[in-house]
């Protein structure tokens, strides 16, 4: 027991507390758990309930778009599929929600393969007008179909994720800890344990070259759509649990764009990035919101916050964070301090002029 502390002591010395990028990230993660012992106010932890929620569903466009390369415009899909199909399994069939949110991850899968066969044979700019027509055609066979969906009104009566507000806090930010880890996991380059993150590096760089390598390119892009559309729904599961309709706007567009802006502003194919581009923007509108500040200048207000990053940290503000407090050694490739001049492992000297 002692040699298993005495190991773990070391590890979080190692691995966290000497990089400060994971110390931030270890001491928000603690932050967040202990929230409802600060405030306990429904509409306070209902926020953060959605921000966790709308987490994931930024970390799950990064992985497509980030990692692999497959700019998905209409990403939304994932996210209204899984919110209808919690809402006809839960009100229609009496499915629990512990039941309803795997099996509308399971049939976001599904929806990305129908999604991905036909669009993976197009590139670039092509690939993504083909994604941004599927949620357009689902928003329309909703409303032709409206005595079994609700047509504009949507589906309403669905099961809450718990019986209080904090509970429901505690679900999502468990549901979404676990999701990022796995998605890190997944598309992690330097992963022993998984190894497709490198494959869908080569992808995004040069996918001619992987192909000429011997890699079916096809069959892990078709992947990534899969495990991409698989978080999609599973935020849009918790979503229509949290707050209790599936609707058309589940499906819109500016909810595709919005996970665009937020993984923009976090810094791209870092999966961390949407973390920090969600918990600043989207509480950050509702703040605007309660304070009555009309939704012209809400809109404004982020175009402005979004110039600015684009203009002075253009690869997000987790980078931009990230290259201030961290330097990698030229020789090891470790994370140290900024503040150190040799390298903690190999004792390379990590400032040369």
């Amino acid at each position: 027991m002692s040699g298993y502390l005495f190991w773990l002591t070391r590890w979080v010395k190692g691995e966290i507390i000497a990089i400060p990028g994971r110390l931030l990230a270890a001491v928000f993660l603690l932050f967040l758990f202990l929230v409802p012992g600060v405030s306990s106010h429904p509409y306070f932890l209902d926020t953060l309930t959605l921000t966790a929620i709308f987490t994931i569903y930024a970390a799950s466009w990064d992985v497509l778009a980030g990692f692999t390369g497959q700019v998905n415009l209409g990403h939304a899909l994932f996210f209204g599929i899984a919110a209808y199909t919690v809402a006809f399994l839960n009100v229609h069939l009496g499915f629990p929600p512990w039941a309803t949110i795997p099996l509308g991850g399971l049939i976001s899968v599904l929806g990305g393969f129908i999604v991905g066969f036909p669009a993976l044979r197009l590139r670039g700019i092509y690939l993504s007008l083909v994604t941004l027509g599927f949620p357009i055609i689902l928003t329309g066979l909703i409303l032709v179909f409206g005595a079994y969906t609700g047509g504009e009104l949507g589906i309403s009566g669905i099961a809450s994720l718990s019986g209080s507000s904090v509970k429901s806090y505690y679900i999502a930010m468990g549901v979404m800890v676990v999701s990022l880890f796995v998605m890190y996991k997944f598309t992690d380059a330097e992963s022993k344990i998984i190894r497709i993150g490198v494959i869908l590096h080569a992808i995004r760089e040069d996918e001619i070259t992987a192909r000429s390598s011997g890699i079916n390119t096809t069959n892990y892009k078709l992947l990534a759509f899969a495990v991409s559309g698989f978080f999609g729904g599973i935020a849009g599961s918790l979503y229509a649990h949290s707050i209790r309709v599936a609707g058309p706007s589940t499906l819109d567009l500016f909810l595709s764009f919005q996970a665009i802006l937020w993984t923009v502003f976090g810094g791209m194919r870092t999966i961390y990035g949407p973390v920090v581009g969600v918990f600043f923007l989207y509480p950050l509108t509702e703040f605007l919101r309660i304070y009555e500040i009309g939704e012209h200048l809400r809109f404004i207000a982020m175009a402005v916050v979004m110039i600015f990053i684009l203009l002075y940290m253009p690869e997000g503000l987790t980078i931009w964070v990230r290259d201030k407090m961290e330097v990698i050694c030229p020789r090891c490739k470790l994370a140290n301090m900024m503040i150190r001049r040799s390298c903690r492992a190999c004792g390379a000297p990590l400032h040369l002029k």
